[in-house]
């Protein structure tokens, strides 16, 4: 097989799903399989859906996923532009190649007269009009005056479309990569618009020619854009590229979490889930969302849950770093069926991530949220902080939400645990224990223990007369790592002010 060359084609007309980015990641992943490339075109014909800022969200959105394109509009190539808006030019000659051969004509239906059709077909019975080879000749078209009265509409700026002309009672067979032989009755297809009076393509005339000049070997893009694909083979076919005509991958859908339809933008702030990789914000509440990144994900993670989202290794490994899932990817692999956005096995997907990172390199990706919170920020301590942490957290927010008492007093303290634990009788053995450590030379995990062990039993105390005291006094809560190694990394002087403060505080509430 040659290199592939394959194509990520979004549109900036809003934030990037999270279907979108398994359909970059897929691309991605064949690509380097099989040492080809890797290009990102941004399809904006569509001017009125554009929405600025949009690009440069999806550009971000690749990059912080580290699904680099090897070409695209930031990027260079030898095959641009890679932005359709500026490749206008381009496709009007090759409409002409199609009005030439009589696989296109011009169309005079305004919007408004076709809906007045429209709805007169609807009165009848008939629910699904369409536009195609039973009606193309009762309509306003070139195929339907001459000549020159055509010509003389688009020069008095008549509002024309240039349409695909549909052969009837003909089957068109695509070979998909992932489901097969799959057919099209054309007497059930459309005469698509291929091309508008502004001069500006339509996705269906604009992707053909772009694949084709861009030498695409592969299309791998979602299911909705399989029902299209009977209209792009013609197009192939008059064009006479069929030789060179790209293999179809059609992915399978990212379902609810209930499984029950596709996954939408809209789920994901119903439910409370992100489903894009970064956070899109509008000046309309009901536009702007939250996105992985914001929630505390590494994009290593969000990679791996994706690629799992349809692909299956046939093995029972779960974790694949990148560069494991470019050996191991096939489109063979990829399932029909729909795959359920599963968020626990996301956020379980994370917490392995996060366990398996050194301390060293967690505490640098934590550094910036520490000091955005005015908190301690030192290497060797967040290292420390990071080890302790690591192994109870879900989200990287967590380490700072879950574990803020490393930075700041306590706020509030575990007082139902407080009231069956602490006895007002012993708060003079608890100071002894305080004035104890103050005595330490060194403050270590090891010594501390054994200066409670031993003052529990001078005291008579069990661990579970003390530790939860101890505990709850430095964190507020009996959740949390380790009490000696807590103790240890806070420092002498922090924990005997704690010790101090969290008695006289559960003596007010005893």
């Amino acid at each position: 097989m040659n290199q592939p060359r394959v194509r990520f084609a979004p549109s900036p007309t809003g934030a990037l799903h999270i279907g979108g980015v398994r359909t970059a990641l897929y691309n991605y992943l064949l690509a380097k399989k099989l040492k080809g490339t890797f290009v990102l075109r941004i399809e904006d014909t569509d001017q009125t859906r554009y929405v600025p800022g949009a690009e440069a969200y999806i550009q971000a959105s690749l990059e912080w996923c580290g699904l680099i394109p090897d070409e695209g509009p930031s990027y260079g190539g030898a095959f641009g532009p890679y932005r359709q808006s500026e490749r206008k030019d381009i496709y009007a000659g090759y409409v002409q190649q199609l009005l030439d051969k009589g696989w296109a004509y011009y169309a005079f239906d305004t919007a408004e007269e076709l809906e007045a059709i429209r709805e007169a077909e609807h009165a009848k019975g008939n629910q699904g009009f369409k536009y195609d080879a039973t009606v193309r000749l009762q309509l306003k078209n070139s195929l339907t005056m001459s000549k020159e009265a055509a010509e003389a509409l688009i020069a008095s700026g008549h509002p024309w479309t240039v349409r695909l002309k549909v052969p009837a009672d003909e089957v068109v067979v695509v070979e998909d990569l992932i489901r097969g032989a799959v057919a099209f009755q054309t007497n059930e297809l459309d005469d698509k618009v291929l091309l508008k009076s502004d001069g500006m393509p339509t996705y269906h005339l604009a992707n053909i020619v772009d694949d084709h000049l861009m030498k695409i070997t592969h299309v791998i893009r979602g299911e909705e854009w399989l029902s299209s694909t009977g209209h792009h083979v013609l197009l192939y076919r008059a064009f006479g590229w069929e030789e060179t005509m790209p293999a179809f991958a059609h992915l399978p859908l990212i379902l609810k979490p209930d499984g029950k339809g596709k996954l939408s933008k809209r789920d994901g702030k119903r439910l409370g889930i992100p489903v894009f990789p970064l956070s899109w914000e509008s000046d309309n509440p009901e536009d702007a969302f939250v996105g992985f990144k914001e929630t505390g994900f590494d994009p290593a993670a969000v990679i791996n849950f994706l690629a799992l989202l349809g692909w299956n290794s046939g093995t029972e490994q779960e974790i694949f770093s990148l560069d494991e899932l470019i050996d191991a990817f096939s489109l063979e692999k990829i399932g029909k069926s729909g795959a359920r956005f599963d968020f626990d096995k996301a956020k379980w997907f994370n917490e392995q991530y996060i366990k398996g990172k050194d301390n060293a390199v967690l505490a640098a990706q934590l550094m910036p949220l520490a000091k955005e919170r005015s908190y301690r920020a030192d290497l060797p301590f967040l290292e420390q902080f990071c080890g302790l942490m690591k192994e109870r957290v879900t989200f990287y927010q967590d380490f700072f939400e879950e574990g803020y008492y490393f930075f700041e007093d306590v706020h509030t303290y575990d007082l139902a645990t407080v009231q069956k634990k602490w006895k007002p009788e012993r708060r003079a053995a608890m100071d002894v224990l305080r004035d104890s450590l103050t005595q330490l030379p060194d403050f270590t995990h090891e010594a501390i223990k054994k200066a409670v062990e031993s003052f529990m039993e001078s005291a008579q105390l069990k661990f579970g007369d003390v530790l939860p005291i101890l505990r709850i006094a430095v964190s507020g809560t009996m959740k949390g790592p380790a009490i000696f190694e807590m103790m240890e990394l806070l420092g002498k002087e922090e924990i005997v002010k704690r010790l101090s403060a969290a008695f006289d505080v559960f003596d007010q509430n005893v």
